[in-house]
């Protein structure tokens, strides 16, 4: 609701276009903002939906500038209340009343506030090498909103990219990333190991997250999904026979479903040569250093000797 000094303010400068309260449309508003400019276009096409909207009075201020200048940009719609959204007999003026909804970027908003302090309320004219340095402010965020949604549009795009890459199975073009890890792993690769591992002692399965993994791939050195792919076709085998050595001899009854892809990396470090250290690696890695991660290691290492991985 507009404050009675700032109502005051305003009827000082442009009393002259009003003949009541009622000619003025931004008593009481509200106003949205977002972190995206296509957000706003968003934001505008539910206001319209549903509220009736002025369009004579409203006001796309991202519209009005040339194509050389920069400054104020939000989306004003002037507004009122439908009566198929509320009305009351008692209160036939509510579907009369209109009001402000305001539009804009979270950057638009810092500029909007700005130059609203620093000009509008300051009760004097601002010097013209301030006024550029303030248009120059408004150039560089409006540049800066832009190339934000730039940015999340092409990582959508990646996204969606590597969702098609993965499902046609075009591993070796698609680079090792949170975002192509996690769809490979949403096919479910590990799942008949894992399940071959649970009925070695017919355990139950917990599924816990393998994205912790990822920093191990990278660091061992896989760069594509062809990589991870490759490691799960050659390295399955030894993977279960170490599972079987690790579980045979016990009566334990419930596994996590990160087993698999544990087992793989333990096979791989020591068919490559990092042995015991390289083990420790990986769970310091995973859990942080710990001296437990040295004696987990050294009886990894015992079994794949007596099982000759």
């Amino acid at each position: 609701i507009k404050e009675e000094r700032s109502l005051a303010g305003k009827l000082e400068l442009k009393g002259h276009k009003y003949q009541s309260l009622s000619d003025i449309t931004d008593i009481f508003g509200a106003r949205v903002i977002t972190f995206y400019t296509d957000e706003v276009d968003k934001i505008s096409s539910l206001v319209s939906d549903c509220f009736t909207v002025d369009w004579e009075n409203s006001v796309d201020k991202r519209k009005m500038h040339q194509i050389d200048s920069f400054g104020y940009n939000s989306l004003h719609y002037i507004c009122s209340i439908p009566p198929s959204l509320y009305q009351d007999p008692a209160l036939p003026e509510i579907n009369k009343i209109r009001f402000e909804i305001q539009m804009r970027t979270a950057l638009q908003h810092v500029w909007s506030t700005i130059n609203h302090d620093t000009g509008y309320k300051s009760g004097f004219e601002i010097p013209r090498e301030y006024i550029r340095s303030i248009n120059c402010l408004a150039g560089m965020l409006e540049m800066a909103d832009n190339e934000f949604s730039h940015i999340r549009t092409s990582i959508n795009e990646y996204r969606r990219k590597v969702e098609n890459l993965v499902s046609g199975g075009h591993f070796e073009e698609v680079p090792l990333d949170g975002d192509s890890f996690k769809s490979y792993m949403g096919m479910n690769p590990l799942q008949p190991l894992v399940d071959k591992i649970a009925a070695i002692n017919q355990a139950e399965i917990y599924q816990t997250s393998v994205m912790p993994y990822l920093e191990v791939l990278k660091h061992l050195g896989f760069k594509t999904l062809k990589d991870l792919d490759n490691l799960v076709r050659k390295y399955k085998d030894d993977a279960y026979r170490l599972a079987v050595f690790q579980l045979g001899r016990t009566d334990l009854d419930i596994i996590a479903s990160s087993i698999g892809l544990q087992n793989l990396l333990i096979s791989y470090i020591i068919k490559n040569g990092g042995g015991e250290a390289g083990i420790k690696n990986m769970f310091d890695i995973l859990e942080g250093e710990s001296e437990y991660n040295t004696s987990r290691a050294k009886k990894l290492m015992e079994f794949a000797a007596q099982i000759t991985i």
